[in-house]
């Protein structure tokens, strides 16, 4: 039950098909959070992208990083690094939606941890870690955002098609549009078919001006929450649309370009975060 129609695939090779004649690439990312640590579904996750040659940008949680994380992407040539917030820690009082970076402590006191977590990611993977903050549960205080391009960030990335290509001046903003788990349903696969419609729906509208064309359709994974059916149907899906003429899965770095200049300007490996304090 969990693998798509055939009628679900055609939808889809249509909608590619649609972009391919019209001259231009139907752009993908994907984006996988929560890595903290080495595992049997993190390998599984790489081995993903590295027979497929599909760029995964992995949003790694600074406070719980363990050493062997870095040594299992460090053979890996198309894993980029991004942070995921903190701690992932919920500071939101008890009848509000979870965030780590709200509005409910003093900004200083986030932005610092924010600071050691970029410094953190940056000693550990290099040049392969790139300043882009994915929000724990994709929520952010706009007085958080606006600091982050001060703060040394390049890039901010949530969830649902964007407002505009920068969320404030100096910081592009790239988010993810189909999340594979229903977090709602007991964390299971939203379906091989639904995930298939909901990537359709965002190409179609990015090819018909109803959304940002220039951003490109974002894959959101959980390695750790993926279940049989899941993992399946994302190994069929990127093999699937790797192949197909009218796609290109695209990094990190071209992502966050906004308006085709580049977000990247300067290696964030030797880039130090400013301190709120001192910012």
């Amino acid at each position: 039950m969990n693998e798509p129609a055939a009628s679900a695939w055609s939808r889809l090779d249509r909608e590619l098909d649609a972009w391919h004649a019209g001259g231009r690439p139907a752009t993908l990312w994907l984006r996988d959070d929560d890595a903290c640590r080495d595992s049997t579904a993190l390998r599984r996750l790489l081995d993903v992208a590295e027979a497929n040659a599909v760029p995964l940008a992995l949003a790694v949680i600074p406070a719980l990083l363990e050493t062997s994380l870095p040594a299992a992407v460090a053979p890996c040539t198309h894993v980029t690094i991004i942070q995921h917030g903190y701690a992932h820690r919920n500071h939101a009082p008890p009848d509000a939606r979870s965030c780590e970076l709200g509005a409910n402590r003093p900004v200083s006191a986030t932005l610092d941890e924010l600071a050691a977590g970029f410094n953190n990611l940056a000693h550990a993977f290099g040049e392969r870690f790139v300043a882009v903050l994915v929000p724990p549960w994709n929520r952010i205080d706009a007085g958080i955002t606006a600091r982050l391009p001060v703060a040394g960030y390049c890039g901010l990335s949530t969830f649902g098609p964007r407002k505009a290509p920068y969320a404030v001046h100096r910081l592009p903003q790239c988010n993810t549009h189909v999340d594979l788990i229903a977090w709602r349903k007991d964390r299971t696969f939203i379906g091989a078919d639904e995930t298939i419609d909901r990537t359709v729906a965002h190409l179609r509208a990015r090819r018909q001006g109803d959304a940002d064309v220039s951003e490109p359709t974002g894959i959101l994974t959980h390695h750790v929450d993926l279940d049989p059916a899941a993992w399946g149907f994302l190994e069929a899906f990127v093999a699937r649309t790797r192949a197909h003429a009218g796609v290109r899965w695209i990094d990190v770095r071209p992502a966050f370009a906004a308006h085709g200049r580049s977000a990247m300007a300067a290696s964030p490996a030797t880039t130090a975060v400013t301190s709120a304090r001192s910012a």
